[in-house]
């Protein structure tokens, strides 16, 4: 009860007018009392300690108040400065419109005026915003990929049933047989060229072994003419014989070498991107039999408002496909007219190198061979030129 009594005495406060004069407080008996009582009281503890306790609890109080203004008040342009205390009279409030200067904000407790940062409706819009335009971009984001494996996916199974129908022979098919045949041949000329390609190289392979082995022969028929001095004259003439064969067959090895790798660059290079674009053109036939067959159904069904729009829709994808299709078959026939004219452009030449490369050594013919190497302008490379030097080795 003494403590009620005491806090109802410490929010008591004398109201200031606007003179500086102090005014009369209305008459009211239990303020009389709770003042003797508190003068009793400030008589038995001391009153140096009920002056701390008053100060103390004045403080908490207005502590307590600006608090709640500040939480739950109105705009600072708004609000007034009460010269008096809790409770007292409206004199001498103070508006704080007329006030110019930064917000601040009035620390009771260290008796500070702090500025008030961060409080203004801009900064919290712009990082509400940058937060909203981040949300915005994943979003999209995500659904551009959603909406790209839908359409991966449509298609796809559209592809698929469409395959399944031609290999069932429940579906139709697209054929142009002009272009089927012609490509029909390009693969069975690639096949009978990849085994050409075969039959050289090892050709190639199996010279070479030779070449090497008449080279060791003629260095053993040399050693064997300075180590035996009656068989002289017949271990010279066959080493110089196995030394010549072994510059010739090197020759020759020069030439089909060359020949080879035209070979290899016709079959594994010119080819193989004609019948990759081949494959494209037959992907692109596949996709637009799929969409074709989707039109069809749909143009044999009901044509309400929902089957219209779905009508209109397959005829736009029917007519991209149709457009693609058209395009790579245009695309097959340019390709396959140039492959014919350079393979045989390239053949003629390589045909005619090996023939005459293979005439010239198995005549014995130096000059020949030789001459035939500058025709065509064949560089034969020095032996030993593919090992690396000591230096690269180190």
């Amino acid at each position: 009860m003494t403590d009620s009594i005491m806090s109802k005495a410490a929010t008591m406060e004398i109201p200031i007018n606007s003179n500086g004069d102090t005014g009369t407080l209305p008459e009211d008996d239990s303020l009389e009392q709770a003042a003797k009582l508190q003068w009793s009281l400030d008589e038995k503890v001391g009153s140096s300690r009920g002056t701390r306790l008053i100060d103390k609890q004045k403080g908490r109080q207005k502590k307590t108040d600006l608090q709640q203004v500040m939480v739950s008040g109105p705009n600072l342009n708004e609000t007034s400065i009460v010269s008096g205390g809790y409770g007292g009279t409206a004199e001498g409030i103070i508006p704080t419109s007329s006030i110019k200067g930064p917000a601040v904000r009035y620390n009771a407790e260290f008796n500070k005026r702090i500025p008030v940062t961060g409080l203004g409706p801009n900064m919290h819009h712009s990082s509400s915003s940058s937060s909203m335009t981040a949300e915005e971009i994943t979003r999209g984001v995500a659904v551009e990929k959603l909406e790209t494996m839908k359409k991966w996916g449509l298609n796809t199974y559209k592809c698929t049933k469409q395959m399944i129908s031609e290999r069932f022979g429940r579906g139709s098919r697209t054929v142009d047989l002009e272009l089927e045949a012609q490509i029909e041949v390009l693969r069975d000329t690639k096949r009978k060229y990849e085994n050409v390609l075969r039959l050289a190289r090892a050709l190639t392979n199996h010279f070479y072994n030779m070449v090497q082995t008449q080279h060791a022969l003629g260095d053993t028929f040399a050693d064997l003419s300075q180590k035996s001095p009656e068989l002289r004259d017949e271990f010279g003439y066959n080493a110089e014989t196995q030394k010549l064969l072994c510059k010739n067959g090197e020759t020759l090895l020069g030439a089909i070498n060359f020949f080879v790798s035209s070979i290899n660059t016709l079959v594994n290079k010119t080819m193989e991107d004609t019948l990759m674009t081949i494959k494209m053109y037959e992907n692109a036939r596949l996709e637009f039999d799929a969409y074709r067959s989707d039109l069809e159904e749909l143009s044999m069904g009901p044509r309400d408002a929902v089957a219209m729009a779905r009508i209109d829709a397959a005829q736009q994808q029917y007519q991209v496909h149709k457009e693609k299709y058209e395009r790579l078959r245009s695309d097959v026939t340019i390709k396959l007219k140039f492959l014919e004219e350079n393979k045989v452009k390239v053949m003629h030449k390589q045909l005619l190198l090996f023939h005459n490369a293979i005439s010239a050594y198995f005549a014995g013919n130096q000059q020949q061979l030789e001459q035939t190497l500058k025709q065509f302008n064949i560089k034969l490379r020095p032996p030993g030129a593919d090992k690396p030097s000591w230096l690269e080795e180190q």
